[in-house]
């Protein structure tokens, strides 16, 4: 009998403590939403809940870019978003109401912080020193064992430019233009930071 009213006890404290947690719950209120990048993978990217320029909480993304956080006190927040090689992202004035969780959307785009990647600019020209629109590049990265690996590819546009969007880290590529028919034109590209590195490329017509 003793037994009984000592686990009658328990699942009563339970109870009433279970109801508090309820209570609070629904107290505070929440904020959740979508991240998408514009290049590499949404995860980890951090999200800094504010109130001012006060940090309440933190959290990071999961690997489809969603985030959720609870139990914030009713009032105006402010988010930032931070992501190495990224574009910083911030949103204001989201209230948050008591017992509601506030969705933010999957409309958080963080495009390429260009001051932390390195570009490659080229154009192709021809015989006569005119630009040559479709020319199909192809960009390379040449290891330390001297192995080519090709990472990327793309054609001209209108004005027989180009560029690709890499990672700062030093490293060498190598640059090919394939016109149709002409012979293949390369040259090498040393990249050792966040920086702007050009390339003209001269191609020949194919051989009649």
């Amino acid at each position: 009998m003793r037994q009984r009213r000592t686990m009658f006890a328990v699942l009563v404290g339970m109870l009433l403590l279970t109801g508090s947690v309820f209570a609070q719950d629904r107290s505070t209120g929440g904020i959740k939403g979508k991240v998408r990048v514009e290049t590499g993978t949404p995860a980890g990217v951090s999200v800094v809940v504010r109130r001012g320029d006060r940090e309440v909480t933190r959290v990071v993304t999961d690997k489809k870019g969603e985030f959720a956080i609870s139990r914030l006190p009713p009032g105006s927040y402010g988010v930032t978003l931070r992501k190495a090689g990224l574009s910083v992202g911030t949103i204001e004035s989201i209230e948050v109401k008591a017992g509601e969780i506030r969705s933010l959307g999957d409309h958080l785009v963080l495009t390429i912080d260009e001051g932390s990647i390195a570009f490659i600019r080229g154009s192709v020209f021809n015989e006569e020193g005119r630009s040559v629109p479709g020319i199909r590049i192809e960009l390379a990265r040449i290891g330390a064992d001297g192995d080519v690996t090709k990472i990327d590819g793309r054609v001209t546009n209108e004005i027989g430019a180009f560029v690709f969007r890499l990672t700062p880290e030093p490293a060498r590529y190598r640059i090919t233009a394939k016109p149709n028919g002409g012979e293949l034109v390369s040259k090498d590209v040393e990249v050792d930071g966040a920086a702007v590195y050009r390339v003209a490329l001269s191609v020949k017509s194919a051989t009649k």
